[in-house]
């Protein structure tokens, strides 16, 4: 029956080999120079899922990233065939390939018909770092000049109140940020409260070498809990001397309290459908007197012997 089906309905057998190939990839074979099959399983959408979210953070836009990891995976390709496989509009798919031509991840090969190839993504990331450097560096040498400019225009009058105000941070880049911007404004005093889990964090980008360096200046107290990983990071940073403390408490989210003047409160949440370990970074900055007052007596009782 299923043979008379597909004899008389060719449609039907179209549709069948459709079904089959949804989930399989072309992959390019470097050593014999084909394209071989691959089958997609969770672990693979994952693993694409991680390279797409990081190539997204060095700016590029979801269609390019989709034309640059399909060159990348299926080699030499023409731009009909990229749009057909990603299912992109052909003149759209021309247009992102002399992007990233100018963002030098892809290359125009002089043939004909025109073929386009891919860098290697080791290369990509670099090529894209380098970019990324220098226009913060261009941003650096213009900062005088524009500054200049701004405060060379009238300016409205302003009331100088104080302001009680808040500040949603995403991300682990963005709470270190501001968690350095806190330390280096403090005058008086610069109290942590951090788990094992932050404490790491804090220690592997380099919080700790800035708080030492402060510690110089201002008063700097520490307080984590008692595991082993934490008794670690303290022996690391010995020259807290007496101004850490061990507390059974483990539950509460990460904060730092500036010159009882601000605070930065930092929280570790699960990525839905993520593995378990995945955890996304958000914060919150505030000098509202009432929350600075409450996690100034948090952070006393926490640091009592």
């Amino acid at each position: 029956m299923c043979v008379l089906i597909e004899m008389h309905y060719p449609q039907y057998r179209l549709k069948l080999m459709a079904l089959a190939m949804e989930n399989v990839i072309k992959v390019y074979d470097r050593q014999t120079d084909g394209v071989k099959l691959i089958k997609k399983d969770a672990a693979f959408s994952r693993q694409l899922s991680t390279i797409e979210e990081t190539l997204a953070r060095f700016g590029l836009l979801k269609n390019e990233i989709r034309v640059y990891l399909y060159l990348a995976r299926a080699g030499e390709k023409k731009a009909g065939e990229i749009a057909e496989s990603i299912e992109l509009h052909r003149t759209e798919t021309y247009r992102i390939l002399r992007d990233l031509e100018k963002k030098g991840i892809v290359f125009s090969i002089f043939e004909k018909p025109l073929k386009f190839t891919a860098v290697p993504l080791d290369k990509a990331i670099d090529l894209l770092v380098d970019a990324q450097k220098i226009k913060i560096k261009l941003l650096e040498q213009e900062k005088p000049s524009l500054v200049e400019l701004w405060q060379s225009m009238p300016q409205p009058k302003v009331a100088d109140n104080k302001k009680e105000l808040f500040q949603m941070l995403e991300g682990e880049q963005q709470m270190l940020m501001k968690a350095n911007e806190l330390l280096e404004k403090s005058e008086h005093s610069f109290q942590i409260y951090a788990n094992a889990d932050y404490l790491s964090e804090l220690y592997y980008n380099d919080f700790s070498d800035k708080l030492k360096s402060q510690a110089n200046k201002v008063e700097v107290a520490l307080v984590t809990d008692s595991s082993l990983k934490s008794a670690y990071f303290l022996g690391q940073m010995s020259w807290l001397g007496n101004q850490n403390r061990f507390t059974d408490e483990t539950n509460l989210p990460c904060f730092m309290v500036a010159d009882n003047r601000e605070v930065l409160i930092a929280f570790h949440e699960k990525t839905c459908g993520e593995d378990k370990k995945k955890f996304r970074t958000a914060a919150i900055w505030t000098n509202y007197a009432a929350l600075v007052n409450t996690l100034q007596v948090l952070f006393s009782k926490l640091s009592k012997p």
